[in-house]
């Protein structure tokens, strides 16, 4: 299913501070720095499978309260760092929620069997010329 940011922006809250980096005599005035904080509990958009797929891919990014902390400092604005966060939050999401594809096992195949054959019998015959006779 295709979210929007606007389906989260209830769930989100936005602290701003003061951002080190580029920007000169504005770093030490402006709040630049973002910080999104996403209450992914009391989020009611996903359906239950998504929940799971989330929980199980970005759990481990989740503090204790089960709020999710974004923040970007990459630009000089404000506005621009409020914008970084809804996309790296969109982005983290949809990757979580994207079934994983499985893996298809495959036969090694016939050039491969004897590459590997041939390398085990060169370095069989290198260790074979280091004995003593």
């Amino acid at each position: 299913m295709l979210y929007l940011i606007e389906d989260f922006l209830p769930y989100c809250q936005f602290k701003t501070s003061r951002s080190g980096g580029k920007g000169g005599q504005n770093v030490n005035k402006v709040e630049t720095k973002v910080e999104l904080i996403f209450d992914y509990n009391s989020c009611d958009v996903f359906t239950e499978t998504e929940k799971e797929r989330i929980q199980k891919a970005i759990s481990h990014k989740f503090d204790n309260e089960g709020f999710l902390h974004i923040t970007s400092e990459k630009h000089r604005s404000q506005l621009q760092n409020k914008e970084e966060t809804q996309l790296k939050l969109m982005d983290m999401l949809s990757k979580a929620i994207k079934p994983k594809k499985k893996r298809l096992k495959t036969k090694p195949s016939k050039a491969s069997k004897e590459k590997r054959l041939k390398s085990k019998k060169i370095l069989s015959e290198k260790k074979q010329n280091r004995k003593k006779l």
